[in-house]
C-alpha cells in the first residue's frame, strides 16, 4: 500500500513534468585550500597528503547543486592574493577555504577582503583522531588544520568580516550536513541576489504592515524590484488565442481536480489570464511576482485581478512565486523557502484552536502546489472575502509533518530580519472555502505562540515551506547580513 510520502512524491514528480521548473543562474562556490609553505621542503610527504584532502573536498563539492570555481592550493600571502583575484572575478554566493595545516591568517584576510563575498572556513583532518606511537611532526602537521582557525577568526573580527567555521575530520558526515547547510544558505543569497521581483498594482489599502520600499531590496540583497501595471498583463491578454485557452485548460485539468461550483467561463477566463501571465513572467525575466488591484463594478482590470489564481499558482509550482495583497516581501520569503527546495506557499493565521492545541493558517489565492496532501482543488467562489472579484481559486491541505514559517521582518531603522519558526502540520478538521489550510502544532499554547511570533517585526503574511528549515535561513541570514529571529 503506498504510504502518504510515496503519493506526495508522485504528485511532485506528476507536477515537475507537467510544470518544468524554470531554469536560473547557478549558484556559484568558490573554494581554496592552504597549508604553511614553509612545512614544505622540511616535510617532504605532507603536501601530497594535504593535495590529497583538498582533492577530496573538491570533489564532495563539485556533487552539490552548484558551480565550483577551484582556485587551487596556496601556500603563501602572494598566492593567496592570486585566488583572491580569481575567485573574485568569479562573482561567488560563497567562498569556502580549507585550512588542511596551519596557515598565516595573511594568506587568507586577503580573499575574504578583496572579493566582497560571504566566507566559510572548514578544517577537515584526515581522520578522526592521531595515531600518537608512530606520528612524528610531519603526520601531525596533517591534523594541524584547527590551530590557525582562531586566528583566522580573531583576525577577521578585527577586519570587520563575519566569521563561519566547520570542523570536523575529512569523512565525517555530520560535518559535511553543516557544511551543506551553508550550500543551502548560498543558494537563497544566490536567488535572492539575483532575483527580479514583479510588483504589479497597488498595496491593498490600509495594510501598513505590508508595504515595502523596493530600493531596500536592491540595497540589502541586490535583487531588482520591476515596478509593472496591470496594463502590462492586459497588453498580453489581448493576445492570448482561442486554443492557448483550451490549452491551458486541459493542463489545469491534469494539475488539479475541478470542483462542481467551477464555472466553465470563470475557469476560461483564469486559463487566459494564466496564459498572459506566462508572458509578462518571461518578458520582463520576473523570479517572483506580488499583486494587488481594487477595481470597480466589474471593470477589466478587476477581472485580471480577480483571474489571477489559477496562473499564479501554476507559475509557484515552477518556482516563480506569487503572492496577491502586494506582498512583495512574501513573494521574497516564497522564493527563498524555494531555494532549498522546501516549497513555499502564501499564508497568514485563520484561527487558533486551544482544544486541540493548533494554530489554524491558510490564504485564499496563490498557492504552492509542492505542499498539498492530496491533488489540489479548482473551487468557484461567488466572492473573494475582502476583496473585488469572484472566479476559481485553489484550495488544498497542507500534507502532515514538520513545516517552517519564512517570513520577512522590518525594524524601525527599515532594516530587514528573517524571522522562523518550526512546527508541525496535525491532522483535524478543516475549512473548505477555496483557500490551502493547514493545523500548525508549535508545542505551546497557541496564544502563546502568536503573541510571540507576532512581536518579532514579522507581517500578517508568510511562507509555509515543508520541512524544518529554520537553520538553513539563519545560515542564509549570517551570508545576507540580516538578522534571524526564531520563534
Amino acid at each position: 500500500m503506498a504510504t502518504t510520502a510515496d503519493r506526495t512524491a508522485g504528485r511532485a514528480a506528476a507536477l515537475h513534468d507537467l510544470l518544468p521548473p524554470v531554469t536560473r543562474r547557478r549558484t556559484r562556490i568558490g573554494l581554496v585550500a592552504g597549508g604553511l609553505g614553509t612545512y614544505w621542503p622540511q616535510f617532504p610527504g605532507l603536501l601530497p597528503q594535504l593535495k590529497k584532502s583538498a582533492a577530496y573536498v573538491a570533489e564532495r563539492f563539485r556533487g552539490m547543486d552548484a558551480e565550483v570555481t577551484d582556485a587551487g592550493f596556496v601556500s603563501d600571502a602572494q598566492e593567496g592574493a592570486r585566488a583572491a583575484e580569481q575567485l573574485r572575478k568569479a562573482d561567488c554566493d560563497l567562498i569556502v577555504l580549507f585550512l588542511t595545516t596551519y596557515l598565516t591568517s595573511s594568506m587568507v584576510l586577503p580573499i575574504a577582503q578583496r572579493t566582497h563575498t560571504p566566507v566559510l572556513v572548514i578544517d577537515l583532518q584526515p581522520s578522526e583522531k592521531m595515531d600518537h606511537a608512530s606520528f612524528d611532526t610531519g603526520a601531525w602537521l596533517a591534523y594541524c588544520g584547527q590551530c590557525p582557525v582562531p586566528e583566522v577568526g580573531n583576525v577577521f573580527r578585527r577586519a570587520g568580516i563575519p566569521f563561519r567555521s566547520v570542523s570536523g575530520w575529512l569523512r565525517q558526515e555530520s560535518a559535511w550536513r553543516r557544511i551543506e547547510q551553508w550550500i543551502r544558505a548560498a543558494h537563497i543569497r544566490a536567488a535572492l541576489r539575483h532575483a527580479r521581483h514583479g510588483l504589479m498594482g497597488h498595496v491593498y489599502p490600509g495594510m501598513l504592515d505590508v508595504q515595502t520600499d523596493p530600493t531596500l531590496l536592491s540595497t540589502t540583497f541586490g535583487s531588482h524590484v520591476e515596478v509593472l501595471e496591470f496594463d502590462d498583463l492586459r497588453h498580453r491578454l489581448e493576445r492570448v488565442t482561442e486554443q492557448e485557452t483550451r490549452e491551458r485548460m486541459a493542463l489545469a485539468r491534469q494539475v488539479f481536480t475541478l470542483d462542481d461550483s467551477v464555472v466553465e467561463e470563470d475557469f476560461a477566463w483564469g486559463a487566459t489570464v494564466s496564459v498572459a501571465l506566462d508572458r509578462l513572467v518571461a518578458d520582463f525575466q520576473l523570479d517572483s511576482l506580488a499583486y494587488y488591484h481594487r477595481g470597480l463594478d466589474g471593470e477589466l482590470h478587476e477581472r485580471l485581478g480577480a483571474g489571477m489564481i489559477l496562473g499564479a499558482s501554476l507559475l509557484t509550482a515552477r518556482g516563480v512565486p506569487a503572492a496577491g495583497e502586494y506582498e512583495l516581501r512574501t513573494s521574497v520569503a516564497q522564493l527563498a523557502s524555494q531555494s532549498v527546495g522546501a516549497g513555499g506557499s502564501f499564508t497568514e493565521i485563520q484561527a487558533l484552536n486551544f482544544e486541540d492545541g493548533v494554530v489554524e493558517m491558510g490564504h485564499d489565492g496563490p498557492a504552492h502546489l509542492a505542499v498539498s496532501a492530496r491533488d489540489p482543488l479548482l473551487r468557484g467562489l461567488g466572492v473573494y472575502h475582502g476583496k473585488r472579484g469572484w472566479g476559481v481559486s485553489v484550495e488544498f491541505d497542507v500534507q502532515h509533518g514538520p513545516v517552517t514559517l519564512l517570513g520577512l521582518g522590518q525594524d524601525a531603522d527599515g532594516s530587514l530580519s528573517f524571522v522562523t519558526s518550526e512546527g508541525t502540520v496535525v491532522p483535524g478538521p478543516l475549512l473548505e472555502i477555496g483557500n490551502t489550510t493547514s493545523r500548525v502544532d508549535f508545542g505551546r499554547d497557541p496564544g502563546e505562540w502568536v503573541d510571540a511570533w507576532s512581536a518579532t517585526g514579522v507581517g500578517h503574511h508568510w511562507s509555509l515551506a515543508v520541512g524544518h528549515h529554520a537553520a538553513d535561513f539563519r545560515a542564509a541570514a549570517s551570508l545576507l547580513g540580516i538578522d534571524h529571529r526564531n520563534v
